[in-house]
């Protein structure tokens, strides 16, 4: 299938590592023209040298998107590169993943930053560039856990729960501007985040990692835990034309972990 993502722009925000820079891989071999954007120089550089041995050009950008004139800064310096931005992907961010009794405000205040205005303020600096354009598509990467409460993410959750509304509700602002705005919520993936999630709950269970993982695995329906490629699958589906009608959803991809209908 032809997802008709040739020559287009694609600025990946945390696309140095994990599902972001699965997302960067997958739109680069669909011929898409990607800028991925980190905090880190260092991962920025190993993700480039990454994708260029499997033949795929890349721009890079350095920018803490907790900051809103740096998300503004990226914004400018990729359409300067590359031309105008026709799809964001935010992959930004990761909340610290931290037992209940060990929280203090200064966790949930954390979270906000490092999630939700991540998201945030990529938005701000997109969408209206693409609305004056009248086309665009964004996809969020956001998380089960702002669907699905637990005791050792609730301020992560918290920050993902409010950037699906955020989603939902751009959709439809900027529906008649010719921007989809859409999200998707990975379960469990195989990145390093999924090792930092499981050692919060082995601290809080008494169990080691590799107990805590196990358990998991086995209630997964599939019996194994996501690869980032899968995930990102289903981000280049939902930012090429072939999802043309599909905008303001929130899809969750856990392998029918959480069998619920909404």
């Amino acid at each position: 299938m032809d997802l008709g993502l040739q020559g287009k722009v694609v600025l990946v925000t945390g696309g140095s590592k994990g599902i972001g820079l699965a997302c960067a891989t997958a739109f680069a071999a669909e011929g898409a023209r990607v800028a991925i954007a980190s905090r880190d120089a260092a991962h920025l550089a190993a993700a480039a040298t990454r994708l260029q041995a499997g033949g795929h050009d890349v721009f890079t950008h350095a920018a803490d998107l907790r900051d809103a004139a740096a998300a503004d800064a990226l914004a400018d310096t990729v359409e300067a590169a590359l031309g105008p931005i026709d799809v964001l992907v935010t992959s930004a961010g990761a909340a610290q993943r931290t037992p209940a009794a060990e929280l203090t405000a200064a966790h949930w205040a954390a979270a906000m930053q490092a999630k939700f205005f991540t998201g945030i303020h990529a938005l701000q600096a997109v969408l209206p560039r693409m609305a004056a354009r009248g086309s665009g598509s964004v996809v969020n990467i956001i998380g089960a856990g702002g669907k699905l409460a637990s005791p050792h993410h609730l301020p992560g959750g918290s920050a993902n729960a409010a950037l699906m509304l955020a989603s939902a509700g751009l959709a439809n602002a900027y529906g008649r501007q010719g921007v989809r705005v859409n999200a998707v919520n990975p379960g469990l993936v195989a990145t390093g985040r999924l090792h930092e999630g499981l050692a919060a709950q082995a601290r809080s269970s008494g169990e080691t990692v590799d107990q805590v993982r196990a358990r998991h695995e086995a209630q997964l329906p599939q019996g194994r835990i996501c690869s980032p490629e899968e995930v990102a699958d289903v981000v280049l589906f939902l930012a090429s034309a072939r999802a043309s009608y599909v905008s303001g959803a929130v899809l969750t991809v856990d392998g029918a972990l959480t069998p619920t209908v909404v």
